[in-house]
C-alpha cells in the first residue's frame, strides 16, 4: 500500500485540516459580523474565477460545499470542463491572494485527504 492512500495518513491529514477550518469559519463569520455591527460597510462584493486542477467527484463536491459553507464565499459554477471554478467573495480586495488561498487552504488539502 502507497503512502499516499494510506488510511492513516488521511485520517491524520483529515485531522489536521479540521482545525484549519473551524479557525477559517471563525474568522469568517468575525469579520462578517463585524461588518454588520459597524456603520462603516466594508463590503467589497466580487466574483472570482478560480483555476483548478483535475480533480475527482469527490473533491470537487468536498471543495464547492466547504467554498460555500464559509461565510462570505458561494461556488457559483463550475466550468464544463471542470478547470475552472467560479466564486462570489463579499471581500474581494485582492483577488489574486483570496484566488490563492482558495487554492493553498482548500484545494491541495482536499487532494490530500480524498
Amino acid at each position: 500500500m502507497s503512502e499516499q492512500r494510506s488510511p492513516w495518513l488521511r485520517l491524520y491529514r483529515l485531522l489536521r485540516f479540521i482545525p484549519f477550518y473551524v479557525w477559517e469559519l471563525l474568522l469568517s463569520n468575525l469579520r462578517i459580523a463585524h461588518d454588520v455591527l459597524t456603520p462603516r460597510n466594508r463590503f467589497r462584493p466580487g466574483i472570482i474565477a478560480v483555476p483548478l486542477p483535475v480533480l475527482t467527484d469527490r473533491q470537487l463536491i468536498v471543495l464547492t460545499n466547504l467554498v460555500t459553507m464559509t461565510p462570505g464565499t458561494v461556488s457559483i459554477y463550475v466550468t464544463e470542463e471542470r478547470d475552472t471554478l467560479y466564486v462570489h467573495c463579499m471581500y474581494l480586495d485582492d483577488p489574486a491572494r483570496v484566488r490563492q488561498e482558495i487554492l493553498d487552504g482548500y484545494v491541495y488539502r482536499i487532494q490530500e485527504i480524498f
